[in-house]
């Protein structure tokens, strides 16, 4: 048995008023005297009488001489074009669903700015954490910076950039987004340093989304558009996964070098 307000509760939720059990119920409230009454039969008034009216005599109850028939002939083109009206009914056009718009989902990667002499090195850490000194990518970016006439001990400048930055919320986090915060971030942190004869781009995510390029300009010089002169580098564990990439690497930096060695000190 269930208690009398839940009882009500449920009543109420059927849209039953009143009700009256078969048995007696626990817990239950007294019933109320008057709904026990027996009920009134319902007093039917009888329909009002209809007096039926004289009808008028119809045109076709009518003598001939008294209405005349005319019928007037219609050219068969004339009723043609009024079928053709009558039946022909608008169409509403039906509705069209809107197209989806595919959203891109967030891409997922952590840079660390560094600056080393008359550069500064955009650089994509491979495990997400920064760079420890005896971490083989750390290793072998040092031997790229000496091998290209540059102090092999690099100042970190500001904080890794980790994407995406909320792992909830409604921000658009999709490579548009990450492009210009990436664009926007280095250009604000090299504006606090003194000028830089080029950027580094070193691993893919540096290079598309700094670079706004993709892995067809490994080894190339770009031009970035608030930031100024750039070289794009392979990633460095693509570096130690494909050892052969560094000879193109070092042909490649013989002509870029002349860009920071030309520098006074």
């Amino acid at each position: 048995m269930i208690p009398e307000l839940r009882r009500r509760a449920y009543l109420s939720a059927m849209q039953i008023a009143n009700w009256l059990p078969r048995v007696d119920l626990p817990f239950a409230a007294p019933s109320r005297p008057e709904l026990l009454e027996p009920l009134e039969e319902p007093v039917i008034d009888a329909p009002p009488q209809v007096i039926p009216q004289p009808e008028s005599p119809s045109v076709a109850d009518m003598p001939a001489a008294v209405h005349p028939r005319l019928e007037v002939p219609r050219p068969k083109s004339q009723e043609h074009n009024t079928r053709s009206v009558l039946s022909s009914e608008p169409q509403t056009p039906a509705a069209v669903p809107a197209p989806k718009v595919a959203v891109e989902p967030p891409p997922r990667f952590a840079l660390q700015l560094l600056r080393a002499g008359h550069c500064a090195v955009l650089v994509e850490l491979p495990t997400g954490e920064p760079l420890q000194g005896r971490d083989p990518a750390y290793l072998l970016l040092k031997d790229l910076l000496r091998a290209a006439g540059l102090p092999d001990s690099p100042q970190i400048i500001g904080q890794p950039v980790r994407w995406p930055i909320l792992s909830r919320g409604n921000m658009d986090q999709g490579p548009t987004a990450a492009l210009e915060f990436v664009q926007s971030f280095v250009a604000a942190r090299l504006e606090e340093q003194e000028p830089c004869s080029c950027l580094w781009l070193v691993g893919l995510p540096a290079i598309r989304f700094a670079g706004e390029s993709d892995s067809g300009d490994y080894c190339r010089e770009l031009q970035i558009e608030g930031i100024g002169p750039a070289w794009a580098v392979p990633g460095l564990e693509l570096l130690m996964d494909e050892p052969a990439r560094k000879a193109d690497l070092w042909q490649a930096m013989r002509r870029v070098r002349q860009r920071w060695m030309s520098q006074p000190e």
